[in-house]
């Protein structure tokens, strides 16, 4: 199994990084759509429908994607030094977006059952958590402090 992963590392990690950015594309646009559904008066099937796709067709895939590709990449001899600091710092950050993302499927929820209780203001304020895990996660793994 290590010499299969070693040969197909730049394989599992191009694209591991494509998944990490469709999930992070559907992570910035979702809570974005949420600002305009809990602010404005729009159709309402509309936007259920569009947050509902944006979840279940690229978020939810790009994100098994990312933790599967990711984990391959963990297993791999040579990759990770888990004596050093940047792993955990790492692996924090992704296990605070995968709660991140379930926070917004949960908001989802709410909307399709026309229970949302937050206003547009908190959906752009949470919209900026995505960025900030991005940065750790980015800085973690290039400069591995």
């Amino acid at each position: 199994m290590s010499d299969l992963l070693i040969g197909a590392y730049p394989w599992i990690k191009a694209f591991h990084i494509i998944a990490v950015i469709a999930w992070m594309a559907g992570l910035f646009y979702l809570p974005r759509l949420f600002v305009y559904h809990a602010e404005h008066d729009v159709p309402e099937a509309l936007f259920r429908t569009m947050e509902r796709r944006l979840l279940k067709a690229i978020i939810n895939p790009a994100m098994i994607a990312t933790w599967i590709l990711g984990l391959c990449l963990v297993a791999t001899p040579g990759v990770v030094d888990w004596g050093q600091v940047w792993p955990w710092t790492k692996a924090a950050g992704v296990l605070a977006m995968t709660g991140f993302h379930g926070w917004l499927s949960a908001r989802r929820k709410d909307f399709e059952r026309g229970e949302n209780r937050l206003s547009g203001r908190t959906y752009r304020i949470m919209n900026e958590v995505p960025t900030l895990l991005v940065v750790l996660i980015v800085l973690s793994v290039i400069v591995r402090f």
